[in-house]
């Protein structure tokens, strides 16, 4: 196996997708379909990586991305924001609440694996 992934996102198909591609490339994939249960999967299990969709259900993502950064766990772990917020702004606020780097959605699938590896 290759890294250990946080998928954290609340919408079925966006997270069988993203689930799909990653482990069909090797990566093992843990998975949230809110922001509550992403921190304490992101706290518990230690990923190498954390993909974060920003509109989710509970806490929004970047508050759970805030609460990441607060933890015990800080910094060690980079967070990738994967959203369909494309406004002018929105790169710069996740970046501001603790992101490492930022997709938009839909993702590329045939791009979507080398954006993820060069973030780990």
């Amino acid at each position: 196996m290759k890294a250990k992934i946080l998928a954290i996102e609340d919408n079925e198909q966006n997270l069988y997708l993203v689930t799909f591609i990653l482990e069909k490339n090797g990566y093992e994939v843990i998975e949230a379909r809110d922001g509550t249960t992403g921190v304490k999967l992101a706290i518990q299990e230690k990923p190498d990586l954390i993909i974060m969709d920003i509109q989710l259900p509970d806490i929004d993502g970047l508050e759970a991305t805030r609460r990441i950064r607060t933890s015990e766990v800080n910094g060690e772990i980079p967070i990738v924001a994967l959203t369909s917020y494309a406004m002018t702004g929105d790169r710069e606020k996740a970046l501001a609440a603790g992101c490492t780097g930022y997709i938009e959605k839909p993702i590329n699938a045939d791009t979507f694996i080398a954006e993820i590896e060069r973030y780990l």
